[in-house]
């Protein structure tokens, strides 16, 4: 037999505790406004696992071989954290909340911030190799994360299981370069004040690392992707990473909402000109000189502000662009640029109009127009 529903309390706390017991205990529809449909969807999956909240966590004791194991796979994701985590340590520092980073499955792979070692509590759960996913220890934000692959927020009794009660944690999932979901990061406290507001500093915390992975993989040409009128330098910018041949070799996920044609994930198979409405070549002169941000056609007639830069010194050296400009192309304007690009094709072609325009991948009528627009007087 269903309970009815009581009238909504003020108290947070007595909110949750409210919907706990009536999705825990009873088969009525939750109302509405008591907890975040993700948590009750996520009590519901460790129910059908056989979980009960009165279940004791174990947090299962960790080698040290597996914590050289979860650190070795997680080498990459780990490099690129690092620097994030030991900022969050610096910002949390007088918060009781500390930073954790999991792989893809929930396993700790790394941890920073103000952790008291003397707390079990905080100890248990900081141990590079634990597992803490869904299914080892229940409602969390990490398992939540990982499942939703969306930011959250969790607070005390939200949890699954009543020893899990005492956490405070937001998270956000972590995307790699090819789209695919490479772990979380979660910022937890333990029996710390409510903030929510971490929710935001970790999805902040999250595009930093992944805009560091795309930066690890090798490449020979970064773009720095907006609309016109955004400001381009940032951590909200779209990252596209292209080898020298022109092929996409990593990207964000601001990207991959600016340009549809590289999906939800994959782009192995995507090269720049499927993306952009003109010749790569331009993209890596405009990097070489200086050129600044660029306005780049795409071929839904649509216009993107890029910024393009050549790798640094830990890339291997660049093999240059068939078609690069002279030097004294340097901070040209973008359609001056394209006119050289465009004799340069010319000349190599020994004035065959037909291959040139096939070799920049654009027609015949094309090379005569912006060579005709390109003459001085």
């Amino acid at each position: 037999m269903s309970m009815p529903a009581a009238p909504l309390s003020t108290s947070r706390l007595s909110r949750i505790a409210q919907a706990r017991q009536l999705a825990l205990h009873n088969t009525a529809p939750l109302p509405g406004g008591l907890v975040e449909p993700w948590i009750v969807r996520s009590w519901q999956r460790c129910l059908s696992q056989g979980q009960r909240p009165t279940d004791r966590v174990s947090f299962e004791a960790v080698s040290a071989q597996a914590m050289r194991q979860a650190s070795e796979a997680n080498r990459t994701l780990v490099q690129a954290a690092r620097p994030i985590l030991k900022q969050l340590g610096s910002t949390l520092a007088d918060t009781r909340y500390f930073a954790i980073l999991t792989n893809h499955a929930g396993v700790v792979v790394d941890v920073d911030g103000p952790i008291d070692r003397s707390d079990r509590r905080a100890a248990v759960i900081t141990r590079v190799g634990v597992d803490l996913s869904e299914k080892s220890v229940g409602t969390t934000a990490i398992g939540a994360v990982l499942h939703e692959l969306q930011p959250v927020w969790l607070h005390r009794g939200e949890h699954f299981y009543n020893d899990t009660s005492v956490y405070s944690c937001a998270g956000a999932p972590l995307f790699g370069p090819d789209g695919r979901c490479v772990g979380m990061l979660d910022l937890t406290g333990v029996e710390a004040a409510e903030r929510p507001e971490l929710r935001h500093l970790a999805l902040h915390s999250a595009r930093a690392i992944e805009n560091a992975l795309v930066l690890l993989r090798p490449h020979q040409l970064l773009l720095r992707l907006n609309w016109s009128g955004l400001p381009l330098g940032d951590d909200t910018d779209g990252l596209l990473a292209l080898d020298a041949d022109g092929q996409v070799t990593a990207v964000n996920r601001v990207a991959r909402q600016l340009l549809p044609q590289l999906g939800p994930a994959g782009s192995d198979t995507l090269h720049s000109r499927d993306l952009f409405a003109l010749p790569f070549e331009m993209l890596f002169d405009a990097a070489r000189h200086g050129n600044g941000t660029l306005e780049v056609p795409l071929w839904s007639g649509l216009r993107l502000h890029v910024r393009a830069s050549l790798a640094g010194r830990h890339a291997a050296p660049m093999s240059a662009p068939r078609w690069s400009t002279p030097a004294s192309t340097a901070a040209l304007p973008l359609r001056e640029v394209e006119t050289s690009l465009i004799r340069k094709a010319v000349e190599e072609a020994r004035g065959n109009v037909a291959q040139a325009a096939r070799a920049l991948g654009i027609s015949r009528a094309t090379v005569y127009r912006k060579l005709g627009s390109g003459k001085r007087g």
